[in-house]
């Protein structure tokens, strides 16, 4: 076991290696342009700390292991939001946007309980013979994804400066940026691939279930981009970069991730249950109902402590099941 662990931290640590790289180069490039902060957050960078989650997803569909791809993104979903924003909010109230309000807080709601919907229309509706998706509900999520995405730039705004702001990265020249976006998905690829290994191998010799690793240990090394680049954000008072990172990350992880691997192989929700989408709804309810409670307009500290009791018992919940 001694040996799958070290491989594990390995793979983890060329996961977030590579995504800092790929984010960093993306980001330059994206600059160049002109694109907002939001939007780079929610897109480039949002694809960029999700690539780790599309990886082990991915690789866990190739082998036929739809408990890894479905437990990942739902235990991401949820760190991104309960524990990743909830630090975040503490270390610095998260400003909403008029375009925050209307257009990209909805959609992640509506995008979260489409899913929801979907995967567990049995158990809901009494619909299907069973629980999950299929290769067609897997091409309408990548179809909406990139519906998602164009609307994303055609309706995008210049941001508008923050209060001392800095910049978190430095412009590259072009060759250099796909020189490091190159070098970044070659570390995610191969660093994905040799941690959901080790994880599977791990949780089969603790005879623990694919479904608590992957929404534990997997879905919270996976998001380690996610924290990394929100924390930096903030730090450099772009709220929205942080903010649009968290979103863009759970649209991206509901519409790209699960809609790839599900048309790679029909994904079985058997051993997701209610408690697991509650807490997936949870997230996106308590970013929604930050714009009417504490200071408006605002995700504060005071939404940030609800966030971080929400995890602590969902958590003490799975270890209970376990």
């Amino acid at each position: 076991m001694t040996v799958q662990i070290i491989f594990l931290l390995i793979g983890l640590a060329m996961v977030v290696i590579g995504a800092d790289i790929l984010v960093e180069g993306a980001s330059s490039i994206a600059r160049r342009y002109g694109v907002s902060e939001f939007v780079i957050g929610m897109t480039i960078v949002g694809f960029g700390t999700s690539l780790p989650e599309l990886v082990v997803s991915t690789t866990g569909a190739l082998h036929g292991s739809s408990d890894i791809a479905i437990g990942n993104v739902v235990g991401s979903n949820i760190f991104n939001v309960l524990f990743i924003l909830a630090i975040s909010a503490l270390f610095r109230p998260i400003d909403i946007t008029r375009e925050n309000r209307r257009r990209d807080i909805p959609i992640t709601l509506l995008v979260t309980f489409l899913v929801i919907c979907m995967g567990m229309s049995r158990t809901l509706f009494g619909l299907g013979t069973v629980d999950g998706l299929s290769r067609i509900e897997g091409a309408v999520l990548l179809a909406l994804f990139i519906i998602y995405m164009a609307f994303c730039f055609i309706s995008d705004k210049p941001s508008v400066p923050e209060e001392g702001e800095a910049g978190i990265k430095k412009n590259y020249a072009v060759w250099m940026a796909a020189v490091l976006i190159a070098a970044g998905l070659a570390g995610l690829i191969i660093g994905g691939r040799l941690f959901v290994d080790s994880a599977v191998k791990i949780a089969h010799m603790l005879h623990v279930s694919d479904k608590f690793i992957a929404i534990t240990i997997l879905a919270m090394g996976t998001s380690l981009p996610e924290f990394a680049t929100s924390i930096v954000a903030l730090a450099k008072h772009r709220s929205q970069m942080a903010l649009g990172n968290i979103l863009g990350s759970n649209v991206f992880n509901l519409l790209l991730i699960l809609g790839v691997a599900s048309v790679i192989t029909p994904m079985s929700f058997a051993d997701i249950n209610l408690v697991d989408m509650a807490a997936l709804a949870l997230c996106s309810i308590l970013i929604w109902t930050s714009l009417f409670t504490g200071k408006r307009n605002k995700i504060d500290r005071v939404d940030g402590v609800l966030m971080l009791v929400a995890f602590a018992a969902y958590m003490v919940w799975l270890f209970i099941k376990l």
